[in-house]
């Protein structure tokens, strides 16, 4: 199979405006991203709405294709980059523009899910660790899956899932494994195209997670599961940390 990495990324952010071409460790935020995932794709390209960062991305020698600004999500933009200069290629990875730690491990796992002639899409999980706290494990920001012996996503959830009756809550860390959803996609190429058409269902409306329209429909999503913790940079106070931890990373 042929693997077509693709980063959306825009240029609008209400906590951190211009986020991508922010520098990170004398780069731009975009080009890290761009480096890590090439090392593993057989092609990659930037996908922006913004002269600005495809500017960018070129000035450092990377592949960018333009799209719409009117798209919804991220997974709408990569259907019109994949239409644009995908052909070819079986599988589409989708990859955030913020994450510039994104390791190769990572993006194998995510791959390797293609193994299986049953996966129509692909993301990761990690187990949530007894220091991670309770209050990490019950954060709505941080969405929650529960998957089968397949490895197949059963539900995504803001809650905690599942919920553990009769154990105290304090205690729940440590008699049960839960795992954190990692914001990292991959798709078949012909159901890319399918499920941008996909109208909202009542479960994404509800918990506002796009991944659930997609298991509304009858999509099989496999997980693989990472122990890495994922640093993205949403707010200029994440991007100090992110210059912290590039000086003391070992890849």
């Amino acid at each position: 199979m042929k693997f077509i990495g693709l980063i959306p990324a825009r240029y609008a952010s209400t906590r951190f405006p211009a986020k991508p071409l922010a520098m990170l460790g004398g780069k731009p935020v975009i080009q890290r991203v761009y480096e890590q995932v090439s090392i593993v794709m057989d092609k990659v390209y930037v996908c922006t709405d913004d002269e600005r960062i495809r500017k960018t991305v070129e000035e450092f020698g990377g592949k960018v294709v333009m799209t719409s600004t009117e798209h919804r999500s991220g997974t709408d933009r990569c259907y019109e980059a994949y239409s644009k200069v995908g052909e070819g290629y079986d599988v589409v990875i989708n990859i955030q523009g913020d994450e510039p730690f994104i390791r190769k491990s990572q993006l194998e796992a995510l791959k390797a899910c293609f193994d299986h002639k049953s996966t129509d899409i692909a993301t990761l999980v990690k187990p949530f660790t007894f220091s991670d706290g309770l209050d990490a494990l019950k954060n709505p920001n941080s969405p929650k899956v529960v998957f089968n012996s397949r490895m197949q996503a059963i539900y995504f959830s803001r809650s905690v899932i599942p919920y553990l009756r009769g154990v105290d809550e304090k205690d729940w860390l440590g008699v049960h494994t839960f795992y954190k959803h990692i914001g990292l996609y991959g798709y078949r190429a012909s159901v890319l195209r399918d499920i941008t058409s996909l109208p909202q269902g009542v479960l994404e409306q509800a918990e506002s997670l796009e991944q659930l329209r997609w298991l509304e429909n009858g999509y099989t999503i496999r997980v693989g599961v990472t122990d890495i913790e994922t640093i993205g940079i949403d707010t200029p106070e994440d991007l100090e940390k992110a210059e912290a931890y590039l000086k003391d990373l070992k890849y």
